[in-house]
């Protein structure tokens, strides 16, 4: 008998089980974990994004470990809180305040609560198919769930949140014709949890145009996004201007903390006790030593270096299964991205829906597995990379792609 619940707390870090049995992680470091046996695996879901600067790095591990040695919950104000808001404003431009929570999920929250507050509109318009958290009003419409696929065609919308067609910018001008209570529109920079599906040119920007022509506020969801393409927001990498954004995973280098930062007239709600702000854990020492930390390595890091090798790694796995007779395809960015069975990979929900296998996905998982290489089973998954994914780690990688494409090829058994 097992006391925890379906073996995880997380239903999204459920592996399938080998002939060897469940994963199960004894530790980590850099771009590898060990399990139970001693094996050692290149990963590739890295904390699900959280860990950019590789599993455990030492700079932020002895930061946050002399935060805890200081005490990890004095409840009451303390130095390193203003210290890390003051480092995390100084990457997100005119995005100058910024509130510290523990999970993307609250940081989504509170971004809406201040968009509610700061417009005196109720409702939430976000994508079908996008992932913004698990709480009950922003989960609506997640990939897999029946609303995200606009069953009959009807907009599926709660009384607080209206879903939106992805890279259809005519789909948000019929939501503002129905609808006049509109506070934010809430966008990915690109839809993560449903494979990596890339905006079309143009589209981020029209849409923000849309949204600010009608009174609403633009929060860009970046709880996966932040801090992966520059040491800074993606948001301003590709040219936007959002008044709310959320952050997370990449800040804290494995640690529970994520963050909204937004404009100072809308996050002054916050200050005046016009919009809840709580949580015990919010800003605690520990967290906010990870912060500081991660974002000064973050700040010396090689960005174009990182994507080189992520954009270098989707040729190979293209060309493996090229090589193989199967074709796939790649979407996303160099450090981040989705693996689809096919020449093409899809550009809206609709045709992720079409495209998606989840059989061929865990088959793929499988095989690398024997290979020594770690990947999300999912069909919606995603590949990370690391600053810590060195030579080594990228010639396993590429020789794990290329047995598993020769194993799909002949059919070997998962």
């Amino acid at each position: 008998m097992t006391h925890l619940v379906g073996g995880v707390s997380s239903a999204a870090r459920v592996l399938p089980e080998t002939s060897g049995g469940a994963l199960c992680v004894a530790r980590s470091q850099g771009p590898w974990l060990w399990d139970l046996a001693g094996r050692r695996h290149v990963d590739t879901a890295l904390g699900f994004g959280g860990t950019i600067l590789g599993h455990a790095p030492a700079e932020v591990v002895e930061a946050a470990a002399a935060a805890l040695r200081n005490g990890p919950l004095p409840a009451f104000a303390h130095p390193g809180e203003e210290a890390a808001a003051a480092a995390l404003c100084a990457h997100t431009g005119p995005l100058d305040r910024a509130l510290f929570v523990s999970t993307g999920s609250e940081a989504v929250h509170l971004a809406c609560r201040a968009a509610r507050v700061a417009t005196g509109r109720r409702r939430i318009a976000k994508m079908a198919g996008g992932f913004d958290g698990w709480l009950d009003d922003i989960a609506f419409g997640a990939a897999g769930s029946a609303e995200a696929a606009f069953p009959g065609n009807a907009r599926p919308e709660t009384d607080r949140v209206a879903l939106l067609r992805f890279n259809d910018a005519e789909d948000a001008e019929r939501l503002f014709a129905e609808h006049d209570d509109i506070a934010a529109v809430i966008v990915e920079p690109m839809l993560a949890n449903t494979g990596c599906l890339m905006p079309a040119p143009g589209y981020l920007a029209r849409l923000s145009e849309i949204a600010r022509r009608h009174g609403a506020l633009v929060i860009m969801d970046e709880v996966l996004m932040g801090f992966r393409l520059q040491a800074g927001l993606t948001s301003h990498a590709l040219g936007l201007d959002p008044d709310l954004v959320t952050l997370g995973k990449a800040i804290g280098s494995g640690l529970p903390v994520a963050a909204v930062v937004g404009r100072e007239p809308i996050m002054r709600a916050f200050a005046d006790g016009r919009a809840v702000r709580a949580g015990t854990y919010s800003g605690n020492p520990v967290s906010c030593a990870a912060v500081l930390a991660t974002l000064r390595l973050l700040d010396q890091a090689d960005y174009p270096a990182l994507l080189a090798r992520g954009d270098a790694l989707r040729r190979h796995i293209e060309t493996c299964f090229a090589d193989a007779g199967l074709a796939v395809s790649t979407c996303g960015y160099g450090s981040v991205f989705a693996i689809w069975p096919g020449a093409q990979a899809p550009q809206d929900y609709a045709e992720a829906l079409r495209l998606l296998q989840p059989g061929w996905s865990q088959a793929l998982h499988l095989h690398l597995r024997r290979e020594g290489v770690l990947l999300m089973p999912s069909g919606f998954g995603r590949l990370y990379l690391s600053f810590a994914h060195d030579a080594e780690a990228m010639a396993l990688l590429e020789q794990g792609f290329a047995a598993a494409a020769r194993a799909m090829r002949d059919g070997a058994a998962a």
